[in-house]
């Protein structure tokens, strides 16, 4: 490309030319060459920004492939509840130190916990369901005495779940929620 085909100050010129009516030197011909120089520009620039979109859509997949890496090589080590030798359950340890903090946020996460701590044990213990909720369906109080409680503590889980911050949790309610789970845990012999 020669100089005159970069000369933005030509570009200008020419569009001052057609918008104020001052189209003495300007002819068809002149019009077509302007329009064909625009256009390779917006050729350029079109060119240059897909490549940089896909420069960054290769980058950001490289990112998300590593995270996703990272997150099953730190979730697929599974703490399992020890069975009942006297011995304290990491994972409710981990639940009691959430519940030690001073944020919702975290009492959210410790109930949580608890209900997949749960639903591990009920598993282990062979009931059956695809999920908790069904699995505490298929129980009456002669199996478990405590599934009141169960089911109380399995509610304000899903209002966590479904309803998210929206759902004002006091610590008072955390507290007697995470009680409850342990109430039911200390029944099934998980602590």
């Amino acid at each position: 490309m020669d100089s005159q085909q970069l000369n933005i100050e030509y570009f200008f010129r020419l569009l001052y030319a057609i918008f104020s009516g001052t189209t003495a030197d300007l002819n068809l011909t002149t019009l077509q060459i302007f329009l064909a120089k625009a256009w390779v520009i917006v050729m350029i620039v079109g060119y240059g920004s897909s490549l940089i979109g896909f420069a960054l859509i290769i980058f950001i997949t490289m990112r998300l492939f590593e995270l996703r890496k990272r997150e099953e090589e730190y979730y697929s080590t599974l703490i399992v509840a020890p069975a009942t030798t006297g011995e304290e359950n990491p994972r409710w340890k981990h639940i009691q130190s959430l519940m030690e903090g001073v944020k919702s946020s975290e009492w959210r996460e410790a109930i949580t916990e608890a209900d997949i701590m749960l639903d591990d044990v009920l598993v282990r213990k062979g009931y059956e369901g695809e999920n908790l909720g069904e699995r505490l369906k298929s129980m009456d109080r002669s199996m478990l005495a405590s599934l009141d409680q169960a089911w109380e503590a399995h509610k304000v889980r899903n209002r966590i779940a479904h309803e998210g911050s929206a759902f004002d949790l006091s610590q008072t309610m955390a507290q007697r929620t995470i009680s409850m789970y342990e109430n039911v845990f200390r029944e099934l012999g998980a602590l």
